[in-house]
């Protein structure tokens, strides 16, 4: 009875939280329901419908809710290298003075700022848009970088008879610095229990496929190496995104990816159709360029396995994280890559040779760091479709650097490489610049949900 009556004389007020929904009773405004009814939720046009309470109190919201340490105890980090670390502890007393006022006062001050909730949402997905384009521009200049990597790790074969194995394992080395950001945030430096395994298998992939790549630059030409790895990659992870993870490319993004392969595939036809004219019926040179057409293609399995095993992390390992297991991982299986295929050791005796593997580690770096992020907001085959980029870019850096004149075919594929890439960002980032229309449809989902 007690229920039943607190129903009939009190107003219900709902607040609305993507992971909980909390019904608040106030006596200041008594609801008397239809024969029949028993609960009312405020409706669009309704009293009081304006009060619903911005997404930046979404934290201090939590905060009040009895069910909030369960919630976020599955986000914590609780064994770390230098004991247990709350990320929330700086928030909490912020969230307790927020909550202290009460649903009254956090009512007035919602209402108080004078902001509906379509003007909210559309203050949220300004934001959300602000971070799609970041993400945009580091995938960019991750392709860029890559690029570079190209060019440099061939200059550092022709000039100094660096060999790529060995680059990578300097690489790996370098790179295992990034240890002191995980370090310094808390964060268990082999991922957090129950996914250690995963960010394991995510490691020796990622290795692999660079493995592999590189091997292969021994077998075939470096540019056509690459030019395989990445066209496998992004095919393969479409694939892998589906049947793993259930995640599916949309029609125009399907069309666009599928024209940026076909652009790889021009690039590709001068060296399939030429690469062994001189000794046509050679054998041991036959099955030599074949084998480095695998290595290439199993490059670009390994490393679309990486790009969603990372993708199926990304809300509990961080980019740092990744990094070094990427680097530790390459420390252990770049030397036995080394003695397997009986590839010599040669340490930079000069300046400008250290110069250039410096500058070697600092763009693998910055590719990295731009990739992994944009894992967290992008589809795996996206990703790796704008780093199709790094063909035409390498190419612009040879004939700057190395006296190679590209052929016709070369060039026409990158240049569809090029429209294919700018019309993906163009896709992802222009709409939004246009009146609001993607900020309103990235959160109708929010505005039709059936509890309000």
């Amino acid at each position: 009875m007690e229920s039943t009556h607190l129903l009939t004389s009190s107003k219900k007020r709902v607040k609305i939280h993507p992971h909980t929904v909390t019904a608040k009773y106030t006596k200041h405004t008594p609801y008397s329901p239809q024969p029949g009814v028993h609960t009312h939720f405020p409706q669009p046009g309704d009293e009081g419908y304006d009060d619903a309470p911005s997404f930046e109190d979404f934290g201090s919201f939590l905060e009040e809710t009895s069910d909030k340490k369960q919630l976020t105890e599955g986000r914590k980090w609780p064994l770390t290298l230098f004991g247990s670390k709350d990320k929330d502890t700086d928030k909490k007393p912020q969230a307790a003075v927020a909550g202290d006022g009460g649903g009254e006062g956090g009512a007035k001050a919602a209402k108080g700022s004078g902001k509906g909730v379509g003007e909210q949402l559309a203050s949220f997905g300004e934001a959300s848009v602000s971070a799609s384009r970041l993400t945009w521009v580091g995938l960019l200049g991750a392709a860029l970088a890559h690029g570079c990597l190209i060019v440099l790790t061939r200059l550092a074969s022709e000039r100094f008879g660096l060999g790529p194995l060995f680059l990578l394992l300097v690489r790996s080395i370098v790179q295992l610095l990034s240890v002191a950001v995980p370090l310094h945030k808390g964060e268990n430096l082999f991922g957090p229990p129950g996914h250690r395994l995963r960010l394991l298998c995510y490691g020796v992939a990622y290795t692999l496929s660079l493995c592999c790549a590189y091997a292969s630059s021994t077998f075939v030409s470096p540019g056509n190496a690459t030019t395989t790895w990445r066209l496998a990659t992004t095919a393969l992870s479409a694939t892998l995104a589906f049947l793993l993870l259930e995640e599916r490319l949309g029609l125009a993004d399907g069309i666009t990816v599928a024209a940026g392969l076909c652009g790889l595939g021009l690039v590709l036809l001068p060296t399939a159709d030429g690469s062994d004219s001189d000794s046509p019926t050679d054998p041991v040179a036959f099955w030599r360029c074949a084998f480095g057409w695998s290595l290439s293609a199993l490059a670009g399995l390994w490393m679309a396995l990486a790009l969603v095993g990372y993708r199926s992390l990304k809300e509990r390992v961080g980019v740092a994280t990744a990094l070094f297991t990427v680097s530790w991982t390459g420390c252990l299986l770049a030397p036995a890559s080394l003695a397997l295929l009986q590839e010599g050791w040669s340490w930079p005796s000069s300046a400008p040779a250290w110069g250039l593997v410096l500058g070697l580690v600092a763009c693998s770096v910055a590719a990295f760091l731009g990739m992994t992020h944009a894992l967290t907001r992008l589809h795996p085959a996206l990703v790796s479709a704008s780093q199709s980029l790094e063909a035409p870019v390498a190419m612009l850096l040879h004939l700057a650097v190395l006296p190679l004149a590209p052929s016709a075919p070369e060039v026409v594929g990158n240049v569809i490489v090029m429209l294919s890439v700018g019309w993906l960002v163009a896709t992802k980032l222009l709409p939004a610049r246009g009146g609001g229309r993607r900020q309103r449809e990235e959160y109708e989902e929010i505005m039709d949900s059936p509890i309000k």
